[in-house]
């Protein structure tokens, strides 16, 4: 059985985005998904509060499981490697199309290294999606992004990035981890949060 796991937190257009990438993967390996699974919910619920929860439970050895990204399965890391495990378990594949995963039982023995060296990149990649989602929600609703014209008019190396940085904050994402995300040093962080005064 090939399962196909979509999730949304509100954007329409995300999930036919979804839709198009799994169907070109599996006209690309030719098979035809079965069973498609589509929700509207946000990641920081757990596994067996969403639809994902019922699927993983229904799936069977050799059974494949395409997502386009592995941060579609949920919000947290830990939560991402238990669903990741529970499979390989089970001996079903997961394909996690736009990283270029493609994990089954075969490779357990590497889990661990799997894990560690995932880690980081999957880390990164939720703090984004949780960034661009907010931002987008921010959007929508009407709020201005950026800061106010005439405000602050020195230029330093992270202008621009405030709404960004806010929301990496209110994620309780470390001063560190923003600077590696951005690229600077952390005390260049810690300062420009203080000049500009981002809470």
């Amino acid at each position: 059985m090939i399962f196909a796991y979509i999730r949304v937190s509100t954007d329409r257009q995300t999930a036919e985005n979804q839709r198009y990438e799994i169907l070109k993967k599996a006209a690309a390996d030719r098979v035809h998904v079965d069973h498609w699974v589509e929700e509207t919910v946000s990641g920081t619920r757990s596994a067996d509060e969403r639809a994902v929860g019922q699927l993983l439970s229904s799936m069977k050895p050799k059974d494949v499981l395409y997502v386009t990204e592995l941060s579609r399965l949920g919000r947290s890391l830990m939560e991402i490697m238990a669903i990741l495990h529970s499979c390989m378990e089970k001996d079903a594949r997961v394909y996690a199309i736009k990283e270029g995963y493609e994990l089954g039982n075969n490779i357990n023995s590497k889990m661990l290294a799997f894990a560690f060296g995932l880690s980081a990149e999957i880390e990164q990649q939720l703090i984004s999606q949780r960034t661009r989602e907010a931002l987008e929600r921010k959007k929508a609703e009407g709020t201005k992004l950026g800061r106010p014209q005439g405000s602050q008019n020195k230029q330093v190396k992270l202008t621009g990035k405030e709404g960004a940085i806010r929301e990496l904050l209110k994620a309780i994402v470390s001063q560190s981890a923003i600077a590696r995300i951005l690229g600077v040093d952390r005390q260049t962080v810690s300062t420009f949060i203080k000049s500009r005064i981002i809470q």
